[in-house]
């Protein structure tokens, strides 16, 4: 029998359908403590997760409740489930399992992994947002220091923008008719490929981010092309986007990014197609000054009936989203947080 692991990521489903997928590969680096290193040994992790080695056209087996579906993993290992699904259960987290039982070139592989999805309750908002240097400092316009900063500072040592966490946190109760704590479902949608997915889970339990499903891109297996992870295209984000908005049509959604690559314009296109779709859009400010495109953009956004917020500070995107009526209240401690001192007369 050989070794297999199965790395399964968080699914999503709507009243009709599921979606869930994963990579097969020989070996995934296992345990938490790998991202809380320090120096070269956590290099060596991040070096290491760039170098799984995925397994081709395997059977993979899908279980949940009294639902049995096959498929095949592609080429690269990885393999998506998207199946109709019409069990009754109750809005929130709920767990699936996967397996591989197969025989490829006389060669028996096994293996077994349980994972969560998501069914959003019925007055939820879908929140898509993006990662780095939206809530994750990353310096992404800089491609050597971004690597840098990858290989040298563990989940630990990242630190996300100030009062991010907390606009996040309000976020997840706005509700268009009553605030419920973790009602609505979060994507962050980002360039960064599959093999940084748990680090990005990680930091965002560390720091107390919602829970969310992540849509990342095309998984690397070598060290060749490690230099260039994040870079390339942006077109999957535009794709993942809309097959999570179609997905989805009895909700609105708010769209969270930043101005260091083509977030701008990949939202415009979202809202032009989808104008009653997008209740606001937020991006993050990265340089000193504004950029005149962004600003543009942001204001044909505007002119299509869409809440927009181009900051530099997420205290300004807190104020908005409560100034627009996005939540109806706020949990105190988050009020607390991000009200300006009172002065005694």
């Amino acid at each position: 029998m050989k070794r297999c692991d199965l790395k399964l990521y968080r699914g999503y489903a709507n009243k009709k359908e599921l979606v869930v997928f994963g990579h097969v590969v020989k070996k995934y680096p296992s345990g938490d403590r790998k991202y809380t290193r320090t120096g070269f040994r956590y290099a060596k992790t991040i070096i290491e997760l760039f170098s799984i080695k995925t397994l081709p056209f395997l059977k993979v087996v899908l279980r949940i409740g009294d639902l049995t579906v096959e498929t095949r993993a592609e080429e690269d290992g990885y393999f998506r489930f998207q199946v109709p699904f019409k069990e009754a259960m109750p809005s929130g987290w709920h767990t699936y399992e996967v397996t591989v039982d197969d025989e490829v070139d006389g060669k028996k592989y096994h293996a077994s992994s349980k994972e969560e999805f998501f069914l959003p309750y019925k007055t939820s908002y879908g929140i898509i947002s993006d990662i780095d240097d939206t809530f994750l400092i990353s310096h992404s316009r800089r491609s050597f220091k971004k690597l840098f900063i990858l290989l040298s500072r563990n989940v630990q040592a990242r630190k996300p923008f100030d009062d991010v966490v907390k606009h996040y946190q309000l976020l997840s109760f706005a509700s268009r008719t009553h605030p419920q704590k973790e009602s609505n479902i979060f994507f962050y949608v980002s360039s960064s490929e599959w093999n940084l997915y748990d680090m990005i889970v990680r930091f965002a339990e560390l720091n107390g981010l919602p829970k969310a499903v992540l849509k990342l891109k095309k998984i690397k297996s070598g060290l060749d092309d490690f230099v260039m992870t994040g870079a390339g295209s942006h077109d999957h984000k535009l794709r993942k986007i809309n097959n999570i908005i179609t997905f989805y049509p009895e909700l609105q959604f708010i769209l969270l990014g930043d101005d260091s690559q083509k977030d701008p314009e990949i939202y415009q296109e979202i809202c032009r197609t989808y104008p009653d779709k997008v209740r606001a859009v937020y991006i993050r400010q990265t340089t000193k000054r504004s950029k005149p495109l962004t600003t543009s953009l942001m204001k044909s956004i505007q002119d299509l009936g869409i809440d927009t917020c181009y900051f530099a500070h997420s205290n300004k995107a807190i104020v908005h989203s409560l100034e627009k009526g996005l939540v109806f209240e706020a949990p105190v401690e988050i009020l607390e947080a991000v009200a300006p001192p009172v002065e005694n007369p």
